[in-house]
């Protein structure tokens, strides 16, 4: 598929972060013109994936985060998701509805969420290194304006 546009934003892996993540691809999304449900289905995810990055790739240390997106031909978003944490040692486990490394707050529905929410996730990991997410989703639109 052919990339149409793209960008890319690093950060430290700090809590007040995920919002300005999740808002930044929003509004790159927004060229594509995607229906509501689109818009929140694409924020929901970069929020889960930035969180895992933060809580479980990180724990209780400061890093760095890189999230990029990419539109690609066919009114597809490309999002990626990557930090230098800690890895999962058990990617099949760590996709498991309730599985979590975290505290007894957390849900262990990420990778979940993040699954029925785009219409292809694929998670690379090496302990030690870190772990990329990379989730494709097709945008239908409001009917206007896509791709213009």
């Amino acid at each position: 598929m052919q990339i149409l546009n793209r960008m890319a934003v690093r950060f430290d892996s700090r809590s007040v972060n995920e919002a300005f993540a999740r808002m930044t691809v929003a509004a790159f999304v927004a060229q594509l013109d995607p229906t509501l449900e689109e818009l929140n289905d694409i924020k929901t995810v970069v929020s889960e994936a930035v969180t895992n990055s933060i809580v479980h790739g990180y724990r209780d240390q400061v890093g760095e985060i890189l999230v990029s997106a990419r539109l690609l031909e066919g009114n597809f978003i490309e999002i990626k998701v990557k930090d230098h944490g800690c890895g999962i040692p058990n990617i099949d486990q760590a996709r498991q509805p309730l599985f979590t490394t975290g505290n007894s707050e957390r849900s262990g529905m990420g990778f979940t969420i993040m699954e029925s929410f785009s219409d292809k996730l694929k998670i690379r990991s090496s302990v030690g290194r870190g772990t990329t997410v990379t989730m494709l989703r097709k945008i239908t639109g409001r009917g206007t304006g896509a791709n213009d």
